[in-house]
């Protein structure tokens, strides 16, 4: 008996984004769909990405998103990505991003958002079948390191005949007769002959894009055939009597041009808003940018934005004359990067200039005035695509490049720190080139574009382009201005990067008093000048002073009930905890850094490069609070995040991997902490100068590795030439200082040498109680290690004068239960590690 119940339905994709629909008069070219089919759809395993290629107007986009659509039944997730700018790429992959169950652009970043996926989709979690098309890219060394790879499929349409040497390439020309023949008979509703249909095509070189304008002005106008062709030819004649070379086909040109007259005919205005939009980039178009009358606009289009119905109508008639694409959920407008070619071409060079800058005063209104604000980056993405194509660098209006600076901010802010610098780049060579070099937008942008160098742990290169900043900033704005200001606290942070803290923390009060005299105390310009001095506070190690001043910035903050800037308040609250730690109070450090942390995953979203930092200063924070597990379980995340997002030579990736080697040397995992503090403290000359701090006291750390693992004699070595490396720029004093020495002497005392041992260790003791206090952790620890030397002196009443003065001092502040205090009370040696904070 056999079953007459239908089969399954077919599978739909579980996501389906930005897949532009599908063309209802799609015809023919069955072949190369199939052959498309075997390669992608055909094979159960991952293949090599496939590229439709060939001339414009040809029908790459469109054949793309047939396939899309035929086979979508193969595909869990399909997804539309526009690559003919690599920020793009990156913005689209990201906009993937809660798809796949991950965190959006908006609280992580667009770089660690775009990471993550590629991350998911490499490893089919949570789809296996997933499709990437990737439309209109130009160039391939662009696009090599961000193609997906894993079990899924990847389709490129490219006018770049070199990614056929990369991937499997489709070559995609011209409709066969037969196949034009057949789009005209569907285009055209109420029937064209065969005969017809041939002598039309025969004309227009049977070009997709031009058999649809053709077919468009046949279904609005009526026009015959025998009359299009007649115009046609005489059009021809007159761009081939001009002698004007174009890239374009003669046909294309002329079924345009047609096209053109007759959408004038029937509304001019329509016509003028197709001039517009061939001045945005060719991704879509928020059709709110034609929301509001601005300054600055023509009479025309001031006219029509105010007449909503009518600009409705002119929108239509656009996709009616097949001359833009409407995306009506997502309310976008979106016209092929040919056609806008073909109108900018036919527009006088004054012309061109006039609607290239009412599109810059158009982009400028749509986007709102806080960059930093989460809220608003899907706006600032939907702009970011017709930043570089509107040719924004060339507008000299403040308001335009007031825009162009919060677009660069808003990167930035959204973590695509290469894009950004990138676009900097572009500003400041442009602007420098018409307004001067010391103009207060380049000076404003070139502050932005340190900044980014030092996100981006490229300190020697902040340093020369700052320093020229500051004084070129001085000179032409004055010393109080907030643009020499914020040049002058880029300063002090490139000195913190040298190596320099005192000098930096001099620079940091003098730019702190200027700004409260300038802004007032209020202000998140003056809020991060006080966070900048409690960071060199702290690098000095007086913890108190910074704390202080951490305390009392909180508290403002909070009073003052500021704009939204979740970034900074974190930054400021995570080194409120920080300070905290340092200053020995490692509960109250772990109440804030959990709260912290929270807030940080709760408005930035957890791979957010302000809440990792968080991340990894909690599992600090743990650490020495005794709490091991979770210590280890955070920082093992926070190393493996870093790594994917930033590499291996980022200053953060090398501050999570010195917190993840500290905490697998406290719970044994020794040849773990081992290898990875080795590989570490080889990278740290990469980013630092040789002679910084950071790279001395992180050298320490591995010689306590070195000590512990059998090699006391390497460890005395290590930390001899640390301690030789840290004098010179923090002399004796300092907490870096110091806890190397408590180091060397157990170096000492396992090599046999007691006497040297006792006097390091001593003499440490006395010089942290100075500084630190004689119930800090790190004194404390120096204590008990003074107490094993005179053991083993055999000195027994002055150990065990000192024993209970110490025990005593770990009931007041850690506990006895405490893991230092145990070790303590064991009679064994304490080791001190070192946690690089950010600069």
């Amino acid at each position: 008996m056999t079953s007459t119940q239908p089969g399954p339905p077919p599978r739909i994709p579980q996501v389906w984004g930005k897949i532009p629909s599908k063309n209802k008069n799609f015809t023919g070219r069955t072949d190369l769909l199939e052959r498309l089919y075997q390669g992608l759809g055909g094979r159960v395993t991952a293949v090599l990405p496939h590229a439709l290629h060939g001339l414009g107007g040809v029908g790459k986009t469109q054949m793309a998103v047939e396939y899309a659509h035929r086979y979508q039944s193969n595909y869990d997730l399909v997804w539309w990505i526009p690559a003919d700018q690599p920020v793009l790429v990156r913005s689209s992959l990201a906009s993937l991003a809660p798809y796949l169950g991950l965190p959006s652009a908006s609280v992580s970043g667009v770089e660690e958002a775009a990471n993550a996926v590629l991350e998911a989709l490499r490893r089919g979690e949570p789809y296996t079948d997933w499709l990437l098309i990737f439309d209109n890219a130009d160039e391939p060394e662009e696009l090599t390191d961000i193609l997906p790879q894993g079990p899924g499929h990847v389709l490129i349409t490219s006018r770049n005949h070199r990614w056929a040497s990369i991937v499997d390439a489709v070559p995609i020309d011209v409709f066969t007769r037969q196949e034009s023949v057949e789009f005209l008979a569907r285009r055209v509703p109420k029937g064209i002959t065969p005969e017809d249909a041939d002598r039309l095509a025969e004309e227009l070189g049977d070009l997709p894009l031009a058999l649809e304008q053709a077919g468009a002005l046949h279904t609005e106008t009526g026009i015959t055939v025998s009359e299009y062709l007649r115009l046609l030819t005489q059009r021809t004649s007159q761009l081939l009597s001009q002698g004007r070379p174009s890239e374009y086909p003669a046909s294309m040109t002329a079924a345009w041009a047609l096209s053109v007259a007759s959408l004038e005919e029937k509304l001019p205005e329509a016509l003028d808003l197709l001039r517009y939009c061939a001045f945005f980039g060719p991704e879509p178009i928020p059709r709110d940018a034609f929301n509001r009358v601005i300054p600055g606009l023509s009479p025309k289009l001031s006219q029509l934005i105010a007449d909503p119905i009518r600009l409705g109508r002119a929108i239509g008639e656009l996709n009616r004359f097949a001359l833009a694409r409407l995306d009506v959920p997502a309310r976008t407008i979106q016209v092929h990067r040919l056609i806008q070619a073909l109108i900018r071409d036919e527009l006088p060079a004054d012309e061109q200039e006039r609607l290239r800058h009412e599109v810059h005063l158009l982009l400028a209104e749509y986007t709102p005035v806080d960059p930093a604000d989460a809220a608003n980056w899907n706006t600032y993405l939907n702009a970011l695509g017709h930043l570089g194509p509107s040719r924004i660098a060339l507008c000299r209006e403040p308001k335009v490049r007031n825009f162009a600076i919060n677009m660069v901010r808003f990167l930035y802010a959204s973590a695509d720190f290469e894009s950004a610098k990138n676009f900097a780049r572009s500003f400041i060579e442009e602007w420098s080139s018409v307004s001067g070099s010391d103009h207060e937008n380049v000076l404003e942008m070139r502050v932005e574009l340190g900044d980014l160098l030092r996100e981006l742990g490229q300190y020697d290169e902040a340093v020369t382009s700052n320093l020229q900043t500051l004084q070129a900033a001085e000179k032409a704005l004055g010393p109080d201005h907030r643009i020499a200001l914020r040049a002058l606290r880029g300063r002090a942070a490139d000195l913190r990067a040298s190596g320099d803290f005192w000098q930096a923390h001099e620079i940091d009060e003098e730019t702190l008093r200027r700004f409260e005299l300038t802004l007032g105390k209020e202000d998140w310009p003056t809020w991060r000048a006080v966070n900048s001095v409690a960071l060199d506070y702290g690098l000095k190690s007086d913890y108190l002073n910074a704390r202080t001043l951490l305390e009392g910035v909180i508290r403002e903050i909070r009073a003052s009930e500021p704009s939204p800037n979740p970034a900074s308040y974190l930054n400021i609250y995570t080194g409120l905890a920080r300070t905290v730690r340092l200053g020995g109070d490692y509960s109250e450090a772990c109440d804030l850094g959990e709260d912290a942390y929270a807030y940080g995953v709760e408005f930035l979203g957890p791979d957010h490069a302000w809440t990792l930092r968080t991340g990894k200063d909690l599992s600090i924070a743990w650490r020495r609070a005794g709490d091991y597990d979770r210590a280890l379980e955070l920082a093992e995340e926070i190393h493996q995040r870093y790594v994917r997002t930033l590499g291996l030579d980022h200053p953060d990736t090398l501050a999570a991997a010195i917190c993840l080697s500290n905490i697998q040397r406290t719970v044994s995992q020794f040849q773990e902490a081992l290898a990875l503090a080795d590989d570490t403290v080889r990278r740290y000359p990469r980013v630092y100068v040789t002679e910084h701090p950071y790279n001395h006291a992180c050298a320490g750390n591995l010689a306590i590795l070195r000590r512990i693992t059998g090699d006391p004699e390497i460890a005395r070595k290590i930390n001899e030439d640390a301690l030789a490396g840290l004098e010179p720029k923090l002399g004796r004093d300092h907490h870096y200082s110091l806890t190397v020495a408590i180091n060397l002497a157990s170096d000492l005392a396992a090599l046999g040498e007691m006497e040297s041992a006792y006097r390091l260790s001593s003499g440490s003791f006395r010089r942290l109680s100075a500084l630190l206090g004689e119930n800090h952790p790190t004194t404390l620890g120096a204590a008990a290690n003074t107490v094993a030397c005179l053991r083993a002196l055999g000195r027994a009443d002055e150990a065990a004068e000192l024993f209970a003065a110490t025990e005593e001092r770990y009931r007041r502040t850690l506990s006895l239960d405490h893991p230092d205090a145990r070790v303590f009370l064991e009679g064994r040696r304490l080791d001190a590690d070192f946690d690089p904070p950010p600069i």
